[in-house]
């Protein structure tokens, strides 16, 4: 229930809050109070945390007052890792997700195709083989029974592979007799022909026949997967490589106050872009109430798990003789480690496989050699798969690990069969990292997985699936606390962009991002059904479930 109380509460020696929240389940991410059931905002600040009578002292007459009726409130949440503008993309193309065969795939892309112009390629993204009957890559041959002359380009769920058409293969040159580039692969069937699914560098050529977007069209994009996100309880998100044009619309629209939600962001780079930066200083969110600050770089050291690129120090259990791809070398990687670590720049780089991440901390290791006193916060985005000895180097080095809890219930059905039954104690391990003193940080990756931040909850405190499967969780000894997996997606995420000491905390003097749910949150699946009430950011309210 919300409402208003008289201004017969009022104490006048206490100046009166804008908004104010009492009755509630307070999850505070404080040490020293953890718990509390009542919060005062004024402006975008939070004024007081406590209980109801210590609030009541900052009610006046124009003071809002939220009854929470003891639902759960906690510091706003935060996606570490995730594509913004890739969801508002997504939102305008063909989605794949949960299809149950390339045909039903070829299908749902036809019934798209008549909505556009004569020419244009037919795009979506979500398919994923690992769901169909024979778990086997799709052929091109699917799509051309359908799309006998329009281009067509689906991507994989994971964003690493592009199923396409014989059409598309004409229109980017590639063929038969066409060698894989370095980093990608063209797959082929047993008779060596090109099947249409390109992976990693390989997809290049497509993406660079599909052309640049408008800015109206960025801008258009980011809006509407703001408006998701915030529906969705978040209240800010890493924004992991972006281009220069959309970092330009970023900009734009939180001048113009615009953006609803904070945006931390990456820019998508590479080793030239690296050294690049070195010769620059990285922007800072000082009072931590910016809504758009690009502070870092994001780099790929390899592919991903489902496609078979993510890069293994043995080879594939599934695969014998593939190890997977290099995107970036480990020369590359270290280059551009001492290069932004110079400078002050966050570098983060996607590391699937184990041979990735020892690539990416031993870049990181020369990086912090070299610059012993710097707060770097270097980040490892994903961390999938860790060899036994370097588990512990990310407390050691004081590198984050940056790990999206629904993949692992999303990847459990296979990613065993992928690695092995050795290799996957280290896959996944959020305990073991948080245990070895690292910070640990969550994010989705969505749109390559959903964007509620509550399956993220769900997947981290049961390893479960939405049917409860496994029973008792798979690989249960991963399985985290609610408050530990609420911390990795308010406090530490606050610490991951630099800005601990003014958001992811309800404490006096915070920044007013707050997350209210509809109910009290539980470890277990209550979760699946909890819903979001409002999502505040600088203390205006984005969204509120009426």
């Amino acid at each position: 229930m919300v409402g208003s109380c008289g201004a017969s509460s009022y104490t006048p020696n206490v100046a009166v809050a804008d908004i104010v929240f009492v009755g509630g389940d307070l999850h505070t991410m404080n040490e020293a109070a953890p718990r509390a059931t009542a919060l005062a905002v004024r402006g975008n600040t939070i004024v007081a945390v406590g209980g109801d009578e210590l609030i009541r002292q900052y009610i006046g007459a124009n003071t809002r007052v939220v009854r929470l009726a003891g639902r759960t409130l906690t510091p706003g949440l935060t996606d570490a890792h995730c594509h913004l503008y890739g969801l508002g993309k997504s939102l305008e193309r063909v989605n794949l997700r949960g299809v149950p065969s390339p045909v039903a795939a070829a299908q749902k892309a036809l019934e798209s195709a008549g909505s556009l112009g004569e020419g244009e390629w037919v795009t979506g993204r979500g398919w994923d083989q690992n769901i169909w009957p024979d778990k086997k890559f799709p052929h091109r041959s699917v799509l051309d029974a359908l799309f006998p002359k329009r281009p067509v380009a689906l991507r994989r769920v994971d964003g690493h592979a592009v199923w396409v058409n014989s059409a598309a293969l004409a229109i980017v040159g590639i063929d038969d007799t066409t060698v894989d580039p370095e980093g990608g692969k063209i797959l082929r069937d047993e008779e060596g022909h090109a099947t249409g699914v390109l992976v990693d560098v390989a997809m290049d050529r497509v993406q660079a026949k599909l052309g640049k977007p408008s800015i109206e069209a960025i801008r258009r994009r980011i809006l509407k997967a703001a408006q998701v996100a915030t529906s969705l309880g978040l209240t800010a998100v890493h924004e992991m490589g972006i281009s220069p044009e959309v970092v330009g619309v970023y900009r734009a629209l939180a001048d113009e106050g615009r953006l609803p939600l904070r945006v931390y962001g990456m820019i998508d780079g590479d080793i030239d872009i690296a050294l690049e930066l070195g010769k620059r200083v990285p922007e800072q969110d000082r009072d931590g109430s910016e809504y758009f600050v690009v502070r870092g770089i994001k780099l790929y050291a390899d592919g991903a798990l489902g496609s078979r690129g993510a890069a293994l120090l043995e080879e594939y259990s599934d695969d014998p003789g593939n190890r997977g791809n290099w995107i970036s070398s480990a020369k590359d990687l270290r280059a551009a480690a001492l290069s932004v670590a110079a400078a002050g720049w966050q570098l983060s780089v996607h590391a699937i496989g184990d041979a990735a991440n020892r690539a990416v901390l031993d870049a990181y290791q020369a990086a912090t050699e070299a610059n012993p006193k710097a707060d770097l916060r270097f980040r490892v985005e994903h961390a999938q798969v860790l060899s036994e000895e370097d588990l512990p180097r990310f407390a050691a080095l004081r590198v984050i690990a940056s790990m999206q809890p629904t993949h692992a219930t999303s990847d459990m059905p296979w990613a065993e069969a992928r690695v092995g039954a050795k290799r996957i104690s280290g896959a996944y391990a959020w305990r073991k990292i948080l245990d070895s003193g690292a910070h640990l940080v969550a994010g989705s990756d969505f749109p390559v997985e959903e964007v509620s931040p509550l399956l993220g909850l769900y997947s981290a405190v049961t390893r479960q699936d939405a049917q409860g499967q496994p029973s008792g969780g798979w690989l249960p000894e991963e399985r985290l606390s609610l408050d530990e997996a609420i911390a990795i997606f308010t406090k530490e995420a606050a610490y991951a962009s630099f800005v601990e000491d003014k958001r992811g905390v309800l404490e006096v003097g915070y920044v007013a991002d707050l997350t209210i749910f509809d109910r009290v949150l539980t470890a277990d699946k209550g979760l699946l059904a909890t819903e979001i009430h409002m999502t505040l950011v600088g203390g205006e309210v984005r969204f509120e479930d009426e």
